[in-house]
């Protein structure tokens, strides 16, 4: 089937601006010659898509139907001209990410990466703070800690203090540090976070006898489903926070590391990574340690 894409060009125009003249100087070309693409279309369609008033134009039904049609079908050839035409080559970015870090920040943030930088194809893992820069191939990784980690080029992403985090029916019963000492404190590998806790609020340390995670996604989620407290970077559970799914009943914050962007000091910085460095700066300041 052919189509008119000039004449669909001229209704486009003229539907927008209802009024011939705006669409001839936006399309430049003369107003006779887009009113004539109009009726050429409205001809082949056998209905009228405009109604000439003495002062514009307004749409029909039809045209009010063929409009949002139209429209994005020329903004999806227009995305697809704009993806062939650029002539960047593409690039593979490998990055590794602290699970909680690459579900409660990254993830949500991903589409306007792949906007920002549409040459990269970012291929993402997940770890659990223990990685091998080397032996997995990785451009970057993104880990928690002090940012002290050997052979290694360290940037300071963000801090994450922990939080004491919980289902809201435990929550009901904890009013001081004495009262969460009763209760199931689940831990994860780092052994000295809720004796570090309970010493910043003043207060003996229980003999913590909780589960261990080696993941802060899976002992949030054991939190939120009422096994226990946890501490938790509130600054990853964002929506779990606003879906009430976990509250905070101690406003005491712990600060035991931050999240860093670490490459291995021997890497080329390739042009994939200078572009994910630049958009991560924009999305969250990097400090320089």
């Amino acid at each position: 089937m052919h189509l008119p894409l000039n004449a669909l060009r001229a209704f486009e125009a003229s539907a927008r601006h209802l009024n011939l003249t705006r669409a001839a100087q936006e399309l430049h070309v003369t107003q006779t010659a887009v009113s004539q693409h109009i009726r050429k279309l409205e001809d082949r369609l056998g209905k009228p898509l405009f109604r000439r008033l003495p002062r514009g134009l307004a749409l029909t039904d039809e045209g009010q139907a063929l409009l949002p049609v139209v429209t994005e079908s020329f903004s999806n050839l227009a995305r697809a001209l704009e993806k062939l035409g650029d002539t960047r080559p593409r690039e593979v970015l490998t990055v590794g990410a602290v699970g909680t870090f690459a579900v409660g920040w990254l993830l949500p943030r991903l589409r306007d990466f792949q906007q920002t930088c549409p040459f990269v194809d970012l291929r993402l893992l997940t770890h659990n703070n223990r990685v091998d820069m080397a032996g997995e191939g990785l451009d970057y990784a993104i880990r928690f800690g002090d940012g002290a980690w050997h052979g290694t080029h360290a940037e300071r992403i963000m801090d994450a203090p922990m939080s004491v985090m919980c289902a809201p029916a435990l929550a009901h019963g904890l009013r001081t540090a004495a009262d969460l000492a009763r209760q199931p404190l689940l831990r994860s590998y780092r052994a000295d976070e809720w004796a570090a806790w309970f010493e910043a609020a003043g207060a003996p340390c229980p003999v913590v006898r909780g589960a261990v995670f080696d993941s802060s996604l899976t002992l949030a989620e054991a939190a939120a489903q009422g096994a226990g407290a946890a501490l938790l970077p509130a600054c990853m559970f964002e929506r779990e926070l606003r879906q009430g799914r976990l509250v905070r009943p101690f406003a005491l914050e712990l600060r035991r590391g931050a999240y860093w962007l670490t490459r291995l000091q021997s890497r080329p910085v390739t042009a994939a990574m200078h572009a994910f460095h630049g958009w991560l700066a924009t999305a969250q300041k990097i400090k320089q340690k």
